[in-house]
């Protein structure tokens, strides 16, 4: 295998352990939903954090193996999909950062309750909370659009 033929394996894992991170945190931000119990909210949102730290770990494989990619090749940072790119990418993880912070809240909330106890109702208002939604979506939209911009390549 060449030096780019690793660069790209690499980059492609981190794109994997991006989404993995993106999707595992709303599974779990999504279950928590349809939890009664404060012990139950609290154990399903630990997930999400679980979640950050794939989608960490997929971000840094995606932006070291991304640049050594461009080393690589005869495409440079100054291009301008790659620029939009980690602009996106940029935009990707403050709102997801904005979005997951009323989950944080709420997981918190929930684990000062007691486990049998039932979710407070100020936990489900911080789970359905529309601007932290709205920012969680856009954040995934961004991160698709990654996904385009590095498909499609426009030169």
């Amino acid at each position: 295998m060449t030096s780019y033929d690793w660069a790209l394996l690499l980059h492609v894992l981190g794109v994997v352990g991006f989404f993995s991170g993106m999707a595992i945190a709303t599974a779990a931000q999504l279950g928590a939903w349809r939890r009664d119990r404060a012990g139950e909210v609290a154990a399903v949102l630990a997930l999400a954090r679980v979640g950050a730290l794939v989608l960490g770990g997929g971000l840094v494989l995606v932006v070291a193996s991304g640049l050594w990619l461009v080393d690589e090749t005869h495409w440079s940072l100054e291009d301008g999909w790659i620029t939009v790119a980690l602009l996106l990418l940029l935009a990707s993880l403050l709102l997801g950062a904005v979005g997951g912070r009323k989950a944080k809240q709420a997981r918190r909330l929930a684990e000062a309750q007691a486990p049998e106890a039932t979710v407070a109702p100020l936990v489900q208002t911080l789970l359905r909370d529309r601007a932290a939604l709205a920012a969680n979506l856009l954040a995934a939209a961004a991160a698709v659009g990654i996904l385009v911009l590095m498909i499609w390549r426009p030169e």
